[in-house]
């Protein structure tokens, strides 16, 4: 299940990572719930999914989703 786990450097790869994940779950909260584990908080807004640093919850940017 996390075989290909690498280290995210940009905004870019985080949201390769994310991506890669939302393909992998059966619905958004599966989703929401897996990206938890990977230590990332997801919450959609009206500009798109904003994603943030646990347990800091630091924002790190917003995705379209």
């Amino acid at each position: 299940m996390y075989a290909n786990i690498q280290k995210t450097e940009t905004f870019e790869d985080l949201r390769a990572l994310l991506l890669a994940e939302r393909q992998k779950s059966l619905s958004e909260t599966e989703w929401r719930f897996r990206m938890k584990g990977y230590g990332y908080q997801l919450r959609r807004t009206a500009e798109g999914m904003e994603v943030s640093r646990l347990p800091q919850n630091r924002l790190l940017g917003t995705f379209d989703a």
